[in-house]
């Protein structure tokens, strides 16, 4: 679910809220009730106080805003502490994807594994028609090789009910998935049970709950995301750079 005002629309009804909202126990009280006449499907434990003080966050997945005390007033746009350099939002973001994937299960995932013990393990939302998914999975041997585990997951980009889906489905249903994945990726046919349970429209909605944009999306061990095909050498160097370093490969999509 995204935010299902506009933002305009959702200041103002805020605001037309503030001057008769009945009296809570609490200011958070009060604001969860003005954000939940205006976003009822949201959870009250999605609004709760910001790191800025005068602020509440308001949290659907990737999409987040803040809320000034008062309820007046929405913000959109990402919270950065000038003290620390730490982009408050986007932190927010990484760990409510850690815990969808986690939610999610590897064993919902098609996983290509190095021998022996990974270093690093990075989730991919892939398209067997993406041409940088495509070039990305050719590469699987080297990025294993690097001890990069790959854990794919379907994102077919034209949507459901469209042929790139049938074939994630027909992927899922194979007996053996990762043959399967790696002939769809080559531009063959493959022939999996058409009734089998799948998790394709799932992770296709987890796709969209995180805000992608093309494919390969790929989100690293701490939550964050990089959009687009990266090297093995360079998602490793990505991968394995502190915190504060820089990093100016441009990743590519399909």
């Amino acid at each position: 679910m995204k935010f299902v005002l506009p933002l305009c629309a959702a200041v103002a009804a805020i605001l037309a809220l503030s001057a008769c909202a009945p009296k809570q126990n609490s200011e958070l009280d009060a604001v969860r009730a003005k954000i939940a006449r205006v976003l009822p499907d949201l959870s009250p434990e999605a609004v709760r106080p910001a790191s800025a003080h005068g602020l509440y966050e308001v949290q659907d997945g990737a999409n987040v805003a803040y809320v000034t005390a008062d309820g007046k007033f929405l913000i959109e746009g990402d919270m950065v502490n000038l003290q620390t350099g730490e982009n408050v939002t986007e932190n927010l973001r990484k760990a409510d994807r850690v815990a969808k994937l986690a939610a999610l299960g590897e064993d919902q995932m098609i996983i290509f594994a190095p021998q022996g013990r990974a270093k690093h393990i990075v989730s991919v939302f892939t398209d067997v028609d993406c041409g940088y998914c495509r070039k990305l999975h050719s590469e699987i041997a080297q990025y294993n090789a690097e001890g990069i585990e790959i854990r794919y997951l379907s994102y077919p980009r034209t949507g459901p009910n469209s042929e790139s889906f049938r074939k994630a489905e027909a992927v899922w249903c194979s007996a053996d998935r990762q043959a399967a994945l790696t002939q769809a990726k080559q531009g063959m046919p493959v022939s999996g049970g058409a009734d089998c349970e799948n998790v394709v429209q799932r992770e296709w909605e987890l796709g969209n709950q995180f805000g992608l944009r093309g494919t390969p999306l790929l989100v690293l061990e701490d939550g964050s995301v990089v959009n687009g095909y990266l090297p093995p050498a360079a998602l490793l160097q990505r991968l394995e750079a502190p915190p504060s370093a820089a990093f100016t490969t441009a990743p590519r999509q399909g």
